[in-house]
């Protein structure tokens, strides 16, 4: 291009002034520079995600950026509170004009956003072979009818800590069932050891419906059957998994101020020793495994206790790469997509910030094993005791209608019966309409 120019600028000045064609060469010339400066500079691709895991990215992101120089990704720091991001990404939807190229979607928008057409189905980038890497219940997650809009990238599992120490000076086994548990917090509170024996998130958010969830699934019971559209709020499952929950506060195996925890309280308790048994996600495991924990090397894990004769449950949690359908970088999207999915640096991405990966032969990886011990204890649950929260577009309606019953039920201003009852007539009146 160079060249080009020089030439032209050889062409006698008085030529220059005069010839239409000179002026037409000129303009075809400026118009041909433009055309290739502009192909030459790298298409930016942009995602939004909240603060704390915007910063833990950065690493892969220079991996993916020097490895990729034709594409640069632009990471937009949002609010830290998931329901906040979910708002933007809706918001930015609904105005038509969402400028995020990739969407970091928790599993919980998928059948929101799958539905409402604001997602690319990504079955036409992936074959059978390379979505056999991942984790079954993660992959599940995000599908919606008969397309995947969601590529996993890090997964999360309810699961159930216990203070090991404690079990074995008192004798006992980590427990199985609801009984057990129960049981075994009450042997340990009248012993002196704890103040509380079960640790849960009640407060009326969405970790309450995730937690709870696992509770119906150890009783046996169903919340909202995504083919059927079935409500199973009130079937007599139900109702055993909230009376167990209400019982627990009620006679004192689980703090008065439940009602208010999320899963930073119930960690500080339990942290600090206060309670025997709690229940939330795998992050915990790096926290009270901190030099500074006075409960380090302490604590055990077990997947979450149900009744005989039925199963355990694990609330299917996580993040992953959806592409939003009207980007004008299709293509590009995808290939940070397969980027992030690969083993390689979902890998780096464990080592350097605890998360488990998506990935399914990261669980027998040395390396991440040797650094981790309990990384494949954590991945064995999750393959084998996953639940999903309902696959259906008004997931967030029907979650709020079920956290404020459950609410009503553990402060006692509705029965467990009563307060089901009417979550069950809500819910379904929402899915006929």
């Amino acid at each position: 291009m160079n060249i080009l120019q020089h030439w032209l600028a050889k062409i006698s000045p008085r030529y220059r002034r005069r010839s239409p064609l000179w002026i037409a060469l000129s303009v075809a010339v400026s118009i041909l520079i433009a055309v290739v400066v502009r192909a030459q500079q790298p298409v930016e691709l942009t995602m939004l995600m909240h603060v704390p895991e915007a910063q833990q990215w950065s690493a892969i992101v220079d991996r993916f950026e020097a490895e990729n120089p034709d594409i640069r990704l632009n990471v937009i720091e949002g609010p830290s509170a998931t329901n906040l991001v979910e708002d933007l990404h809706t918001s930015a939807f609904i105005l038509g004009d969402s400028p995020y190229d990739l969407i970091y979607l928790d599993i919980a928008w998928v059948p929101k956003f799958a539905a409402a057409g604001w997602l690319t189905d990504l079955s036409q980038f992936i074959s059978q072979d390379e979505l056999a890497n991942y984790l079954p219940g993660d992959l599940e997650g995000g599908r919606y009818q008969d397309g995947l809009y969601r590529l996993p990238f890090r997964t999360d599992m309810g699961m159930l800590y216990y203070r090991k120490d404690l079990l074995e000076a008192a004798g006992l086994e980590p427990p199985q069932t609801f009984a057990d548990l129960m049981e075994s917090s009450k042997q340990l509170q009248a012993s002196g050891v704890v103040d509380w024996g079960y640790l849960w998130q009640g407060k009326q958010y969405e970790g309450l419906a995730a937690m709870f969830v696992e509770v119906l699934e150890g009783f046996g019971g169903f919340w909202v059957n995504p083919e059927t559209q079935a409500v199973g709020l009130d079937q007599p499952e139900a109702i055993a998994a909230v009376n167990f929950l209400q019982r627990a506060i009620s006679e004192g195996i689980s703090p008065p101020g439940t009602t208010t925890y999320t899963e930073t309280e119930t960690l500080r308790f339990f942290r600090n020793g206060d309670s025997a048994f709690l229940r939330n996600w795998p992050y915990v495991w790096s926290e009270v495994n901190k030099p500074d924990s006075p409960i380090k090397g302490k604590v055990g894990i077990v997947p979450m206790v149900h009744e005989p004769n039925q199963s355990s449950g694990a609330c299917q949690g996580g993040w992953g790469l959806g592409i939003n359908r009207f980007t004008k970088h299709p293509q590009a999207a995808w290939r940070a997509l397969e980027f992030f999915g690969s083993a390689e640096v979902q890998k780096q991405f464990v080592l350097q910030n605890s998360f488990i990966s998506s990935v399914r032969s990261l669980a027998d990886d040395p390396e991440i094993t040797d650094k981790f011990s309990q990384y494949k204890t954590l991945v064995d649950i999750l393959e084998t005791s996953p639940v999903l929260r309902p696959s259906v577009p008004q997931y967030a309606q029907v979650s709020d209608i079920l956290q404020r019953y459950l609410t009503s039920a553990f402060t006692e201003s509705m029965t467990p019966e009563t307060a089901m009852q009417a979550a069950a007539r809500e819910t379904r009146s929402l899915l006929d309409r």
